[in-house]
């Protein structure tokens, strides 16, 4: 397993400012095993509620496991005992705070909405994905983007191991997790959507479209594609609106969060994706994923109805930055970023690119490789509390 040191200092991070710290993310991400990193230094007790024992032990006596318990109590799949939460509170309130809890869950609404209205001011979250560009090496940044960043699909022996195990996934999930989490959906239903949502990946929603070829109602389409992000699965970026007297995108722009489960929804293994017609938007939503998982700001796209656009918009500290993806060894100015660097008023915009040289492009607008753009949008993660 690669070292995920940013990651486990925000989690260290958050551990030590909260009495209860949520690591939120999808199946198969690595939350247990940094979990168990992060607990071995403190030797903590560790519960997973998937093993029929500790999931009894739990069940009947819930308050004579948990209050003896000193240091870090790690509480694996948590979405499985949602009933433990007012428990969490009451161990949570106590005076001296003798014990910490790390909460991992299947990023859920029914969960989220549970850890938030059942543990308000006592919880930290931390959001968790895969592996990001910055925590493999230089030269397998491809691979990343071909495979995607669950640990068993960037570290599988071979492409075809790895894209094996991608459409198991999707499998599980759909045919396991989704019923677990307590949303009842033909899972042959829910794969026709996802996989539509694949062919639309970087496009803005279209939920009339949606419901007419799946043959149900617009708010059943909408009602699926908030399942989907809800579990970490679809990523769904809003628009940024300003009055600047242009008509602008009003829908979000959806995309698949792991690179590698778009490729395997689109039954595309290892380079094919270079020669299919979503090359760019695979490439797009690749970047876009990274770099979201290094902003600690709120984030945007922004479109307008003639046609100007721009792929992230975000603002900190009274700087606007923002960021178009290319997938073109040379990228060239267009009219678009023009637009958006008026209309926005942007102080600064990268063009990202599969290259290795930085340079500028024309004023305010510079290219660069994916593996600098942390240091040059100054991208730091921050807990979430």
């Amino acid at each position: 397993m690669l070292p995920r040191y940013k990651l486990q200092e925000q989690i260290e991070t958050t551990l030590s400012r909260n009495s209860i710290t949520a690591i939120l993310g999808p199946r198969q991400c690595g939350k247990t095993t940094i979990s168990k990193v992060i607990g071995e230094i403190g030797k903590a007790a560790y519960y997973d509620l998937e093993d029929p024992v500790s999931f009894q032990m739990m069940k009947n006596s819930p308050l004579h496991v948990l209050e003896p318990l000193r240091g870090m109590v790690i509480l694996d799949e948590i979405q499985r005992m949602p009933e433990l939460f007012p428990l969490l509170r009451v161990l949570a309130d106590r005076n001296d705070t003798p014990a910490r809890f790390l909460i991992l869950g299947s990023a859920s609404p029914h969960l989220i909405k549970n850890v938030s209205e059942s543990l308000a001011g006592r919880v930290g979250f931390v959001d968790m994905a895969g592996f990001n560009c910055w925590e493999v090496a230089p030269e397998s940044e491809q691979v990343l983007w071909f495979r995607g960043g669950f640990p068993k699909a960037f570290l599988a022996k071979d492409e075809q191991s790895s894209f094996a195990w991608r459409s198991d996934f999707i499998r599980t999930f759909l045919e396991r997790d989704v019923p677990q989490l307590g949303i009842n959906i033909p899972s042959e239903m829910l794969r026709r959507f996802w996989t539509m949502l694949a062919h639309y990946h970087g496009q803005t929603w279209n939920g009339s479209e949606f419901a007419r070829s799946l043959g149900i109602t617009e708010p059943t389409a909408r009602r699926y594609l908030d399942i989907l992000s809800g579990a970490y699965v679809v990523r769904q970026i809003q628009p940024w609106h300003e009055n600047i007297g242009k008509r602008q995108v009003k829908a979000p722009k959806i995309y698949i969060r792991d690179s590698g489960l778009l490729h395997a929804l689109l039954m595309l293994k290892g380079d094919s994706i270079l020669s299919h017609p979503k090359a760019g938007a695979s490439w797009e939503g690749f970047v876009l994923e990274q770099i979201i998982s290094r902003l600690d700001s709120s984030f945007y796209y922004w479109a307008t109805h003639a046609g100007a656009e721009l792929d992230l918009f975000t603002e900190s500290n009274g700087i606007r930055t923002g960021v178009e993806v290319k997938l073109s060894d040379a990228p060239a100015p267009t009219k678009s970023m023009y637009h958006a660097l008026h209309d926005l008023r942007l102080d600064r915009m990268a063009v990202i690119y599969p290259g290795k040289r930085r340079y500028a492009l024309a004023e305010k607008i510079t290219v660069i490789p994916l593996r600098e753009a942390a240091e040059f949008l100054e991208l730091t993660p921050l807990p979430r509390d």
